[in-house]
This record gives structure tokens, C-alpha cells and sequence, in this order.
């Protein structure tokens, strides 16, 4: 364990000169480093966390004592691992909230307890008047919160992180409530891991010997590259299209969810990577994967692994968080036609992309479709569904991977054209060509 050294204004902070808040944030940042062998601090200016969500405990302190009683006791034990209560100061830095609990407006949708979704309105006024933005999604980098190349950040949510790091050449370790919450009050998070230039080269080279075009082999190509590295760094190289946003989204979303992956390089493509050498840097002799129609079965295979029945009860899209054009191409899917009997569809989005979602006509359409766009959570999060959910469909690697394990659902992965279909038919068609 390492003895960080500090600068005098964090000392001054570590001494209680900013308030008592500070003080317990910089006690736990200087404890959270020394036991990673952290030699100092960074500077951060852009803080993507977890504070607002309510949860059963924050009820009941609230109905005892208040709401504001209960968020300052939520937030002085979940973000700043405070067993005294301390009052939450405004925020120093530049601070999101990621993505949350569904507020009341989604009430007619789910089964979920009222006052849970009252107490998320609450909150989003609490924390929104420290300074907080409550951007409520998984993808700050659609609605505003976007890092430069070699900014340090201290951000959570792996889909979120991996994109950070990978596609906008920033740099943030997976960060915790805890640390996030810290960070929040004094613009500091540990500087190990990512920040450090000499731990951002690739570590596995990866030949695609197939092509890569559309979001569903995207998100095939994650899965498998992230079960098979891990947590270490894959360069990949070979038959893959030129990727737009909503692509490198599901990528990196697949590859954080069945591996650890916190950052990627594609040559010609994400800021760090111009080519395979500058990917790689000082490393030699690093392992080579190939990707091919093996694999590619092998992903799809494993993301469908838990569906058994092609009756689908419900599709699921926007995880990571939809952009509006994966709004717009569903919507063109669906305009004229109307989901089957029994048949839920929800599209999940940022707040602020539903807005524009609802001024362009797109909303209009899903509606009339008999489908909902929804904001500010997801199903794997929020752990809400319809009422009787059994089997879902869903265009996403990760929800694929995540929601029979949380929920006990079955799920079916496929491409985006698959899920409408199983919307309107209710029944699940799709397979790999």
C-alpha cells in the first residue's frame, strides 16, 4: 500500500477546510488509491455517477424523518461510505447522473411501487439543486457530456466507461457510487489504471475474418471478443465497416458485458489507434484471435442460450439508450401497423432524445403502434416489465446477457428488424443468415 502524496489544497481538504462533506470525500479517495497503490490524485472535471436512484432503505427514512433527511443520509453511506449523516453540499465539478429508476409518468406500464417513483421525482429536485445534472441515462455522450481526448473523467456504468474510454479517447477507470459521489465534491479521483498513457495499449489483436456491417454483428463481434479477453484491451483489424455511433455503442456495450473490457482501439477509428503499431506501443508478441463464422455462431449461440419459446411477450430496445436515429428506424418499422395482441414493445431513450423524439412525429407512430417510449431506465435496472413477462426479444447484446440473470426471463437476440417482427407477430423468427 502506498502513501499518496497530496497537494496542499487536497490536504486542506483532507483536514475539513472545505466542510465536512469534502473531508469524508477526500478520506475515502485517499483510502479508495493508497489500497490501489495510487501515487497521487488527478484533477477530474467531469463526473458521470449514481446518487438519485431511491431504494427501499432511503423510503424509510424518508417516511420517518423527510425526504431531504433521507437523501442526505443515502448519500453520506452510499457515496461517501459516511455512517454519519451529513448534509450534501453543492457539487464542485462538472457531475451527471447516469441512468436511474423510471419516474411516474411510466406508471401505466408496470407494476412498480408508486411511492419508489414518487421519491425518484424527489430526489431528481434534491441532487438537481446541488448542481447535479440528471441526465438519467447510460449514454451521457448523446445528450451533452462529451469528454475530449485525453480528459480525465471519473465515471461508472460499463457501456458508458468503455465508450469514454475507446471512441472519445478520454480516460476513466470503472468507477463506483462511492468514488463517483467523492469525486463529485472535490474534483479528484485516484490516478492509476486508465489515466496512466502507458496503460492504454493493446494488450490482443484481433483478425475479423467475416464482415461486420450491421448493429447485430456489432454486437456479436463484442460478445465474443469481450468473453474472450476480459478485462484486457482487444485491437481488432479485418472485415469491418466503417462504424457510426449507435454501432460502436453496442459494441462496446456486448464486450463490457461478457468480458470486463474498459477499452478497445480499431485502427483508423477510435483517436488513440491511427494504426495497429501506435494501438500495440511498446508490446510485443501479444496474443492474435481471429473472428470468424465459428465465432460468430458461437456469440449468437450463447446470447440465445436461455430462449426455448418463439411466443414472445415482450421487445426491448434501447440498451445501451436508443439515439434518435435507432428512434427513427424503428418508428419507419412500425409506421401503419399495430403490435400483436399481447404483444409489449418499449423504446428506451435519454429524456431529452424523447423530447425530440416527440417533435419529430416518431413517438406519435410508436404509439399509435401500440408501443411506448420510455426514459430514464431500462428493464435490467429498474427490474420493471410488463405485468406476466416470460420471453423478451431484444436488439441488444447486453440486455440479452443481463436480464435472464436478474429476472428469469427468456431472451431472444436479434437484429432490429427481428425484434419489430416479433412485435407484430408475436412471435420470435429471427437467425443467424
Amino acid at each position: 500500500m502506498a502513501n499518496m502524496k497530496l497537494t496542499d489544497s487536497e490536504k486542506a481538504m483532507l483536514d475539513g477546510g472545505e466542510g465536512p462533506a469534502v473531508q469524508k470525500a477526500m478520506d475515502l479517495l485517499v483510502r479508495y488509491g493508497e489500497a490501489l497503490g495510487a501515487e497521487r490524485l488527478v484533477d477530474t472535471n467531469n463526473v458521470c455517477g449514481a446518487a438519485t436512484a431511491p431504494s427501499p432503505w432511503k423510503l424509510e427514512i424518508a417516511k420517518k424523518r423527510g425526504v431531504e433527511q433521507g437523501l442526505h443520509a443515502g448519500f453520506s453511506e452510499m457515496n461517501l461510505d459516511s455512517d454519519e449523516v451529513i448534509e450534501m453540499p453543492r457539487v464542485k465539478v462538472y457531475t451527471c447522473q447516469l441512468i436511474q429508476q423510471f419516474g411516474p409518468d411510466t406508471a401505466s406500464l408496470h407494476e412498480g411501487s408508486r411511492e419508489m417513483l414518487e421519491l425518484q421525482k424527489q430526489a431528481d429536485s434534491f441532487f438537481g439543486a446541488r448542481g447535479m445534472h440528471i441526465m438519467a441515462t447510460c449514454t451521457p455522450y448523446q445528450v451533452g457530456n462529451v469528454p475530449v481526448k485525453g480528459e480525465h473523467c471519473a465515471w461508472m456504468e460499463s457501456s458508458a466507461v468503455i465508450y469514454c474510454n475507446s471512441v472519445l479517447g478520454a480516460r476513466t477507470n470503472a468507477e463506483g457510487t462511492e468514488s463517483t459521489g467523492a469525486a463529485s465534491l472535490t474534483g479528484k479521483i485516484p490516478y492509476w489504471g486508465y489515466h496512466l498513457p502507458e496503460n492504454r495499449f493493446g494488450t490482443h489483436l484481433v483478425d475479423v475474418d467475416v464482415p461486420v456491417d450491421d448493429m447485430m454483428d456489432w454486437g456479436l463481434l463484442g460478445y465474443y471478443v469481450g468473453e474472450i479477453v476480459q478485462d484486457e484491451i482487444p485491437v481488432l483489424r479485418g472485415q469491418m465497416s466503417q462504424p457510426e455511433l449507435i454501432k460502436l455503442k453496442h459494441f462496446g456495450a456486448a464486450a463490457s458485458s461478457s468480458g470486463g473490457v474498459e477499452m478497445y482501439h480499431i485502427p483508423g477509428v477510435t483517436p488513440e489507434a491511427p494504426t495497429v503499431e501506435v494501438a500495440l506501443g511498446p508490446r510485443r508478441g501479444v496474443q492474435t484471435l481471429t473472428y470468424g463464422k465459428r465465432e460468430r455462431r458461437i456469440a449468437y449461440e450463447n446470447l440465445n442460450s436461455t430462449a426455448k419459446d418463439r411466443k414472445v411477450d415482450f421487445i426491448m430496445l434501447g440498451c445501451p439508450h436508443d439515439t434518435i436515429e435507432q428512434i427513427w428506424q424503428a418508428a419507419r418499422l412500425l409506421e401503419g401497423k399495430r403490435l400483436h395482441a399481447g404483444t409489449e414493445l418499449w423504446i428506451h431513450t435519454p429524456r431529452a432524445l424523447r423530447e425530440l423524439a416527440d417533435r419529430c412525429g416518431y413517438t406519435k407512430i410508436v404509439e399509435e403502434a401500440g408501443g411506448h417510449i420510455v426514459s430514464d431506465s431500462c428493464p435490467a435496472i429498474s427490474r420493471m416489465m410488463p405485468r406476466g413477462t416470460r420471453v423478451v426479444a431484444t436488439d441488444s447484446a447486453k440486455q440479452a446477457h443481463y436480464l435472464p440473470a436478474i429476472t428469469g426471463v427468456q431472451a431472444w437476440f436479434g437484429s432490429l428488424q427481428n425484434c419489430i417482427d416479433a412485435a407484430l407477430t408475436g412471435t420470435w423468427s429471427g437467425g443467424l443468415d
